[in-house]
């Protein structure tokens, strides 16, 4: 029997991978792999660092018929002698070395003081996962050129004096990017215009040109109003106030940041409308944020609150945080950081910890000061921030059902029936426990369910759709019927009603006639469209029983009255079968608790004997139900209530 044999692992084993080979090999580390967008841009921001550093008025990028892209800038060129120490062209090393770069040196005497390159691994990565690259760099009144292949030169170096046709000076790099490391070799193009844009957008003078050779299109961007003009062609939504804009660097003699350290920003607060958010970081766009976002946030927060503070205009119980006074705000936002930390290669975002500090120390003063200069658009600001967050507070008091395996878990008390059959299925809502242990053994187990409520329901006239599950009745009754709260012009979802007859059961006193309307209420406000289907029941037990002896043929019997006219019935109908007046005795059900299973089964459960009210609108229309709820149940309603009770005060029997 052959035996398998485990690879050996020794020194042998470890592999060391030189030159551009890691990049090669894993090149989701070092870019984006969907498409070759972020290799381009690796070649386009350094043209951008040459004109960030005033160096350059112009980029260009072509788009070749055969899938290659060229961009072209007028900066000072790539260095092409020899390096003092690796003994190798500086324009070699540039394309062919990881880290290798002339902006590690920042500040004073650095070839770039602000920058968005700053590992000195970009065009190295482009370089690498190209099929072919060449590199022109004009500089001192020559030209020299280089061709690479997969990373590795293929033509050398070869320098010549400047012809009359060359340029004075700048870069011109040609990029065939490789098909097998991207899923497609397309470029995305409104991601491409959207970033050429930019550029311009946030070097004011600077021209950015996107020429298409197959259809001889070519595009031009130069912006002299810079960052406002940007955002007004791009916004979306009506300005609550005027956009405010500004911009705040370091100077040479600052405590805490590095000369030219800073941003600009444009910002603009809209009612509705998506919001616009762009940030960059010495020109490369931070497409996730970061660090210099946070102080965007904590500079408009920190002004705006110290703002409503001093005019006292936050109203009780509301607390405002940085995201209410963030929530409708579009912004355009520049930064320039000395020694940017990004996360991973791409730089989609900054870490930076200094420019939540840089941003805000220059965002909050300038707006405290523009918000006091123009007091109403601050008071405008401020309603919109302060309306923010009682949104955000509403909905944080929102209660959801209890839910369990991803199911509303039926509520403990319920005694649900066996069926399955919606026309059959009945649900007795009733009052008190007791009532509830009574229902529970009289009931049709088939068919009849029993949800007992303890004690008073919540008046939910004025309770907000968002908070009745806050109370543990309504949650139970909701999910017992398998319906959610709703409005009348909602279209709730029916199909999990697991009854076809909802029926409140109350005592027959004052007391249940109160809870029978706080349920109705209810049904009324939050579930309409029960009402309006034919769901919704009242049923009527009695008040009193008459147990009348034997007369004649007729043996003893027992009759139920639901009030005193039934009662006054029954007995005129005793007197003419000829008992003897005061043979017969009545008992009054102070509640249902006193009746037991057998009398609560023939009384009020039994279909054959029971009473049940549908609740219908009848001739009457939603709207002058609503009133007459209102007047009834409604808090600040004492006057119409009082009204209410002077003009039908005689109609009322009082119960005591």
């Amino acid at each position: 029997m052959a035996t398998q044999t485990t690879p050996e692992y020794s020194e042998s084993s470890i592999r060391v991978l030189k030159g551009l080979e890691p990049v090669k090999q894993r090149p989701g580390m070092y870019t984006r792999t969907d498409n070759p967008l972020h290799v381009i841009q690796e070649v386009l921001d350094n043209a951008a660092d040459e004109a960030l550093a005033g160096h350059g008025k112009k980029i260009k990028v072509t788009l070749y018929a055969d899938g290659s892209v060229g961009i072209e800038d007028d900066g000072r060129g790539i260095p092409f002698g020899m390096h003092p120490e690796e003994n190798a062209p500086v324009i070699e090393l540039v394309f062919t070395r990881l880290h290798a770069g002339g902006k590690f040196d920042k500040g004073k005497g650095g070839a770039y003081s602000f920058s968005g390159g700053l590992h000195g691994v970009g065009v190295s990565v482009t370089n690498a996962l190209a099929t072919r690259l060449e590199a022109t760099s004009y500089r001192d009144g020559s030209v020299a050129r280089l061709v690479f292949a997969g990373g590795d030169v293929v033509e050398p170096l070869l320098t010549r004096k400047a012809e009359s046709g060359d340029r004075k000076s700048g870069t011109s790099v040609r990029v065939w990017p490789d098909g097998k490391y991207f899923e497609s070799v397309a470029l995305p193009m409104a991601e491409l215009t959207h970033l050429l844009r930019s550029k311009a957008v946030l070097m004011p003078g600077v021209t950015v040109t996107l020429a298409v050779e197959k259809t001889k299109d070519v595009q031009t961007w130069t912006y002299k109003g810079g960052l406002r003009d940007y955002l007004a062609q791009t916004l979306n939504g009506e300005l609550v106030i005027p956009m405010f804009e500004g911009e705040g660097f370091a100077d040479g003699g600052h405590e805490t940041f590095a000369e030219g350290e800073g941003a600009q920003w444009c910002v603009a607060f809209t009612e509705d409308g998506a919001p616009l958010r762009e940030s960059y970081v010495n020109l490369i766009p931070t497409t996730v944020g970061g660090t210099h976002e946070s102080g965007l946030r904590d500079g408009l927060f920190t002004a705006v609150k110290s703002f409503i503070e001093l005019h006292s205009l936050l109203p009780k119980g509301v607390k405002l945080l940085p995201e209410d006074v963030f929530a409708r705000a579009s912004f355009v936002l520049s930064a320039k950081v000395l020694d940017p930390q990004f996360q991973g290669q791409i730089k989609e975002r900054l870490n930076s910890r200094d420019a939540v500090r840089l941003v805000s120390s220059f965002v909050r003063p300038a707006l405290e000061l523009w918000l006091n200069q123009h007091v109403d658009y601050g008071k405008k600001l401020a309603e919109l921030a302060i309306k923010a967050a009682q949104h955000r507070q509403k909905a944080g008091q929102k209660v959801e059902k209890r839910k369990g395996s991803g199911v509303a878990v039926l509520p403990g008390k319920l005694t649900d029936c066996e069926s399955k059959d919606l026309a059959q299925n009945e649900v007795f809502l009733v009052e008190g426990d007791s009532a509830g242990g009574s229902a529970k053994m009289g009931r049709n187990k088939e068919s009849q369910a029993i949800l007992p409520l303890r004690g008073k329901v919540l008046n939910t006239w004025e309770v907000e759709r968002d908070r009745l599950f806050a109370n543990t009745e309504i949650h139970d009754i909701s999910v017992a019927i398998g319906v959610d709260p709703h409005g009348p012009n909602d279209t709730p979802d029916l199909s999990g009603l697991r009854y076809g007859k909802i029926c409140i059961l109350s005592d027959a006193d004052v007391d249940g006639s109160h809870i029978q309307v706080l349920l109705l209420t209810l049904f009324f406000r939050h579930f309409p469209k029960l009402i309006a289907s034919g769901n919704v029941y009242v049923a009527r037990p009695p008040l009193f029983r008459v147990d009348a002896p034997a007369r004649g043929k007729k043996p003893a019997s027992k009759a139920y009255a639901l009030d005193e006219g039934e009662l006054t019935a029954i007995l005129d109908k005793l007197r003419k079968e000829g008992v003897r007046e005061g043979a017969w005795s009545i008992s009054r059900f102070k509640g249902l608790g006193e009746m037991n299973a057998e009398q609560l089964w023939d009384t009020t459960l039994n279909p054959d004997t029971r009473r049940l009210l549908p609740v219908q609108l009848g001739s009457v229309n939603f709207a002058q139900t609503e009133n007459l709820i209102t007047k009834l149940m409604g808090k600040g309603e004492a006057a119409s209530r009082r009204e209410l009770m002077e003009l039908h005060g005689d109609a009322v029997e009082i119960d005591i």
